[in-house]
Parts: structure tokens; C-alpha cells; sequence
């Protein structure tokens, strides 16, 4: 994939992710940096248990994206604390 494919990867499933974790976005920067070491932690883990890992600019890529983005948000927060209180 081009660099500006995993930017675009990186920010779709960095803001689905932080969304789904903490129920707002963590900003357009945080969210692709999110989403493109949530898709290399994705596509790790994935490979790891034997299924496709990221394979291209499509649906199954953005869903390991997603899942590895969601795994890195929880290591964060495990680690630094939540960093904001919701009411």
C-alpha cells in the first residue's frame, strides 16, 4: 500500500476505534498514528493466530485495523491511566 493509503487507513480506523474505546476521537493526528500502529499490532496479532493480516485498502484490512487500534488504545490506558473522566 502507498504511504497516503495508510494514512487514510490509519485515520478511518484510529477515529473508529477511539470512539468505540473512549467515545470521542483522540484528534486527527493521534487517530493516525492510532489506526497505522493499530494496523501493524492488527496485522501482527492476526498473522500470529494464523488469519490474514492487513492485505490491501479494504474492508477486512480496516476491520484487523480496527481491532489492533482498540488493542493499543486498552495497552495505553492500562499503562498511562485514562487520561479524562467521563461523566
Amino acid at each position: 500500500m502507498s504511504i497516503l493509503a495508510w494514512i487514510i487507513l490509519g485515520l478511518i480506523s484510529g477515529f473508529i476505534a477511539s470512539k468505540i474505546v473512549n467515545k470521542s476521537g483522540e484528534g486527527a493526528v493521534l487517530d493516525i498514528v492510532l489506526g497505522v500502529v493499530g494496523a501493524v499490532a492488527g496485522g501482527f496479532l492476526f498473522n500470529l493466530v494464523g488469519a490474514t493480516g492487513i492485505d490491501g485498502f479494504n474492508m477486512w484490512s480496516m476491520f484487523v485495523a480496527v481491532i489492533g487500534a482498540m488493542v493499543v488504545l486498552g495497552i495505553k490506558h492500562a499503562v498511562m491511566g485514562r487520561s479524562h473522566a467521563h461523566a
